[in-house]
């Protein structure tokens, strides 16, 4: 059969992006359509002549509303930002490397406000319903990223990860994604949440289109994932909090994929990790990332707070009481904490655990402030355990009645080698 050209694939993106009936506007909150088909027919171009720019050529990729485009204004799913923020100067960098990849940058997505939610729902420009089910949420912050390729609108989404943003959704919408040690990617030209935390993923439909991303991202050479055998490998099943209070779907899927793993051979072992624990008393005092949030948004929680979504400022809210000297105190345990994790990881190839204790939950069951609060706690305390000790991870669907995602999460650095063991994993979990 022959391969739909870019331009087709991008028509049919922007088709899905106005359908009437779909979350096009919910979840894409700018569209570049000229520019788009612009650079489409610039990229079948190339292929006609047998140039390529690269692994994302062609790719109709979607970007979160938090990264700069020069000429107009950062919203980052921010009311007060739409109207306030100057234009940015320039893109981003992560915006130029995929441009000068050939990558066809088809909209800006919706997202929590100041991307600081794991629910996904924004009050001003309106929630993007969960791909499987619209009456449930989509997860976030990376909201409008997961829905727009879960329903064809791009092929490749560029989201933002400080506590799960990129695989929080992917694992609620049954997609992969990916957040890469916090340096490869440049944070410059993001609209920040956490300066310690923050960092820069792709979702996707597979580990390889990822993979892609990632390197384009990371301006690194792209070389195709080689295969990778799971015999033999050592998977550290996390024992202790990320195993608490799984509902029954995600404990069933979640005992599935240890059994498939079993049966490709391999060597999974239970991990008991007691700095697990030094990370809560951490977060007893306060945490970093709300303390680094708060130093962000307290001007404008100041002059507009009644303009922030509720639960978003009522998170700021509650950091104001974090003093400077808890603050550095948390920034040193949390620098001797990663050390530790990172010498205990040695002995393992990827830990694994849940990406998500709970499926996504209805609209209905977050719209209770209370509620809403209980349940981003639940869908953030897996993933930032990645975040806090500075390690690099990936979320893969698992088959279940609603979107289950499995973590893989390795070292800081040991991004290539995760992708290929995730690629090796996605063909077993698939069965």
């Amino acid at each position: 059969m022959k391969r739909l050209s870019c331009r087709d694939r991008l028509e049919h993106a922007l088709f899905r992006i106005a359908e009437p009936d779909g979350e096009g506007l919910r979840a894409c909150l700018t569209v570049y359509s000229a520019a788009a088909r612009a650079a489409a027919d610039a990229a079948d171009a190339r292929a006609a002549v047998g140039v390529s720019l690269g692994p994302l050529d062609g790719a109709i990729v979607s970007i979160k509303d938090l990264f700069d485009v020069a000429g107009e204004r950062t919203r980052a799913g921010s009311k007060i930002l739409a109207e306030e923020a100057a234009p940015a100067e320039a893109d981003a960098p992560v915006v130029r490397r995929l441009r000068a990849a050939g990558a066809v940058i088809v909209a800006k997505t919706n997202m929590t406000e100041f991307a600081y939610s794991g629910i996904g729902a924004n009050p001003h420009f309106g929630t993007p319903g969960n791909p499987r089910d619209r009456a449930r949420i989509p997860g976030g912050s990376s909201s409008g990223a997961a829905v727009a390729v879960a329903d064809g609108m791009c092929e490749i989404a560029i989201g933002s990860d400080t506590g799960g943003s990129v695989r929080i959704p992917a694992a609620l919408c049954g997609l992969v994604g990916f957040k890469p040690s916090r340096q490869r990617v440049p944070t410059d030209g993001a609209f920040p949440l956490s300066y310690s935390l923050d960092s820069v993923g792709p979702l996707a439909r597979s580990v390889a289109d990822c993979a892609k991303a990632d390197a384009i991202l990371a301006a690194e050479d792209f070389l195709p994932l080689e295969p990778v055998a799971l015999a033999g490998l050592r998977f550290g099943v996390v024992q202790g909090l990320p195993l608490e209070t799984l509902d029954e779907t995600v404990g069933a899927a979640f005992a599935a994929a240890i059994r498939r793993l079993e049966e490709a051979s391999a060597r999974l072992t239970h991990e008991a990790l007691p700095v697990l624990d030094d990370m809560r008393a951490v977060y007893a005092k306060g945490g970093i990332l709300p303390a680094e949030a708060c130093a962000i948004h307290r001007d404008r929680l100041q002059r507009r707070a009644a303009d922030i979504d509720p639960n978003v400022r009522a998170r700021i809210e509650r950091s104001l009481a974090i003093t400077a000297a808890d603050y550095v105190d948390m920034q040193r345990e949390r620098a001797r904490l990663v050390r530790a994790m990172n010498s205990r990881l040695a002995a393992l190839d990827v830990l694994v655990m849940p990406t998500t204790p709970i499926v996504a939950p209805t609209m209905a069951e977050v719209k209770d402030a209370k509620d809403f609060a209980v349940r981003n706690a639940l869908l953030l305390r897996n993933t930032s355990i990645v975040n806090f000790f500075d390690l690099c991870a990936i979320s893969l669907p698992l088959a279940a009645t609603l979107p289950v995602g499995l973590m893989l999460v390795a070292r800081n650095g040991e991004d290539r080698g995760l992708l290929r063991i995730a690629a090796a994993a996605a063909e077993v979990l698939r069965g």
